[in-house]
């Protein structure tokens, strides 16, 4: 069994987390020590993260990270489509992934690598984008979780808002893609269950 971590390191395009640590005195009779605590100031959008569809306020269907049943969550096959373009900027088409997926089946978990060995973090931001078939294809193979290193054009074109409208959750700047070597794996998404969000930092897991 191979297992491949796909988290980015905990960083954000826009703003970095803060983190703060207090050391808490602790005193008896019997012992002294002292503990620590940590403050935590971050946004959702952090590193790899989980983005459901009421991250639009316009496509919310009621799913909140704590109510995520984990059966949905941990070991879930997905098919892997590696798209054998270059680095350069430009759209990926439905073409492209029935090219990728070939005679293969397509489980509800998809994951798109489109990147090579770098991760979105490394290429001109959302210069590699799935154009609007693409979308349609996803949605038509009744995709019900996307992974992708490829998302949403700079012209923003409504990628999120048509996934989301079919009820597509997506896990979003995911890294280590060009190390799953199969055409399945089993995937886990890991987070802390903050109550009543749609969008949190994850750990994403694949194995094979």
């Amino acid at each position: 069994m191979t297992i491949i971590d796909l988290t980015a390191p905990y960083q954000g395009r826009r703003s970095s987390p803060k983190i703060t640590e207090e050391k808490i005195p602790l005193r008896s009779a019997a012992t002294a020590y002292t503990g620590l605590v940590y403050h935590l100031a971050s946004d959702s959008m952090q590193g790899t993260y989980l983005d459901l569809p009421g991250h639009i306020v316009e496509t919310d269907d009621g799913r909140r990270s704590d109510s995520i049943p984990a059966s949905e969550l941990y070991r879930r096959p997905a098919t892997v489509l590696h798209l054998d373009r270059p680095l350069v900027p430009g759209p990926v088409s439905a073409s492209h992934l029935q090219a990728a997926l070939g005679d293969q089946r397509c489980q509800d978990m998809l994951i798109i690598h489109a990147l090579g060995d770098r991760n979105t973090f490394q290429v001109p931001e959302r210069s590699i984008y799935l154009d609007d078939s693409a979308v349609d294809w996803i949605v038509s193979r009744q995709c019900q979780w996307l992974i992708s290193d490829i998302y949403e054009s700079t012209a923003l074109h409504g990628v999120f808002l048509k996934l989301f409208s079919a009820g597509v959750a997506t896990v979003c700047e995911p890294q280590n893609l060009h190390l799953l070597t199969a055409d399945e794996v089993l995937v886990t998404i890991l987070f802390t269950l903050w109550p009543n969000i749609t969008q949190i930092p994850c750990r994403l897991i694949a194995e094979f």
